[in-house]
């Protein structure tokens, strides 16, 4: 049994165990969650993980709750996806945890994962290598795309309004002056608003990226007084649970940085 952290995790370790002997792969967090910030552990959460054999995560902080898993499963084997990636972006000491929207970044995770499963599952390791090197294979396919069609990204100035994109604007090229919300729009004070608007109309930044799902009302005040524009991308934290869902929610931002 296969248990991950969160729908993100849920949605790499699907495509990878596909069609494998023997296995039973369950998402821990209800997948509407998003983020774990703060999140706290459940009894059915508890009840998955007593049963599991492997537990997967993002790292970098984002299962707050680790040391409570580990403490009432110390022989439980966790996979951290986290593992070897060198980019991290940091912040007041904080570890950025939303790896996954830079693509390399994200492979690297991929890899991870099936690198681990494969030592631990050997009758299923020439099916998890199999899959993995197919579904790496459509995310280099798009990064091709966002690689080609993309570049004129390359060294543009936005305003994020959501940490999840700092690490997609690293991977673009693009200058980023990030805010930490904690996905909290209300945690924004009127001062910090002005600030931004005032560097908006003296740097002439023209981009503001948002996730879809966030209240957009900061954003919106910062693009009436800059004329800015609003850029409502998928963070890939959410989703329906077909396998190819992280590589459509990022051919769905690709469009949206192309044609806006």
């Amino acid at each position: 049994e296969i248990v991950t952290s969160f729908y993100p995790m849920y949605i790499i370790t699907q495509n990878i165990t596909e069609g494998a002997n023997n296995i039973e792969l369950v998402n821990m967090a209800d997948v509407n969650v998003g983020c774990l910030h703060d999140y706290t552990l459940t009894t059915s959460d508890m009840k998955k993980i007593e049963s599991a054999d492997i537990f997967v995560i993002n790292g970098l902080g984002m299962e707050s709750f680790l040391d409570k898993v580990i403490e009432a499963r110390n022989d439980l084997e966790i996979v951290d996806s986290s593992r070897n990636i060198n980019n991290v972006i940091v912040d007041e000491n904080i570890n950025n945890p939303h790896i996954w929207t830079d693509l390399n970044n994200y492979i690297l995770q991929i890899e991870n994962i099936s690198n681990a499963l494969q030592e631990y599952d050997l009758n299923n390791a020439e099916i998890y290598k199999e899959n993995t090197s197919k579904y790496i294979e459509k995310i280099k396919s798009l990064q091709k795309e966002y690689n080609e069609k993309l570049q004129d990204l390359n060294n543009k100035k936005a305003i994020c309004l959501n940490e999840a994109f700092e690490y997609l604007g690293q991977d673009l090229g693009i200058n980023m002056t990030s805010i930490r919300t904690d996905h909290e729009e209300s945690s924004m004070s009127a001062e910090m608003l002005k600030n931004l608007i005032d560097k908006a109309n003296n740097e002439e930044i023209n981009m503001i990226i948002i996730d879809k799902n966030d209240n957009k009302s900061n954003a919106e005040t910062i693009a009436n007084e800059t004329g800015a524009k609003i850029y409502e991308l998928n963070s890939g934290l959410t989703g329906n649970l077909e396998k190819d869902a992280f590589v459509n929610q990022m051919k769905e931002n690709y469009d949206i940085l192309l044609n806006n």
